[in-house]
């Protein structure tokens, strides 16, 4: 049952998200509908993935895209977010339709989503003890956003570009922009 001014509980959001046909992120009881994504957000988040899975194979890490949220609590605020990449390696995360202990969260930056990605989101997540790096990837130009925590708990930032490799700390891999941007038409966006 709905409570008074469209806000929901966590349960309600859950149990609604199963069915659902499109995809809703759940911030402090209110729900957002997600938009449908490009083809270079696809190509560049299938890219990714396609390298991450086989890397991960045989070590205690998992790699999800696009469709498992993560939980995130601030305050006492209960937050789900549906990362387009998400790492998570520790044993106790569990949970089926979502994870609270990722090590490794990828975004594919589009022009509707940009702003939140780079400040709420990163804020949000910034507050998971477990995330070693959020990783921000423009989809209309060649670069990339790193934050990654230090053993001390600091984050710090590094942009790259077309000549630069992507360095994935959390889990032991570099990636190169062809192999993040391959099929990928920046030319004609």
């Amino acid at each position: 049952m709905r409570s008074p001014l469209n806000i929901f509980s966590v349960e309600e959001y859950l149990e609604a998200e199963k069915s659902s046909d499109i995809r809703h992120e759940y911030v402090a009881g209110q729900v957002f509908a997600m938009a449908g994504a490009s083809e270079e957000h696809n190509l560049i988040a299938g890219n990714i993935y396609a390298i991450l899975r086989p890397h991960l194979r045989g070590s205690s890490c998992r790699a999800f895209v696009s469709d498992m949220k993560v939980k995130v609590k601030v305050s006492r605020a209960d937050i789900f977010y549906y990362p387009d990449i998400l790492v998570t390696c520790n044993p106790e995360d569990k949970e089926r339709y979502f994870k609270t202990r990722p090590s490794l969260i990828i975004e594919v930056l589009s022009n509707s989503t940009a702003k939140t990605d780079k400040r709420e989101k990163r804020i949000n997540y910034q507050n998971l003890d477990s995330l070693q790096e959020y990783v921000l990837v423009y989809q209309n130009e060649i670069k990339v956003e790193v934050y990654r925590q230090d053993i001390e708990g600091n984050w710090s930032t590094e942009v790259l570009g077309k000549e630069d490799k992507l360095r994935l700390d959390s889990v032991d891999l570099t990636l190169t922009m062809d192999d993040i941007y391959e099929d990928v038409i920046i030319d004609d966006l």
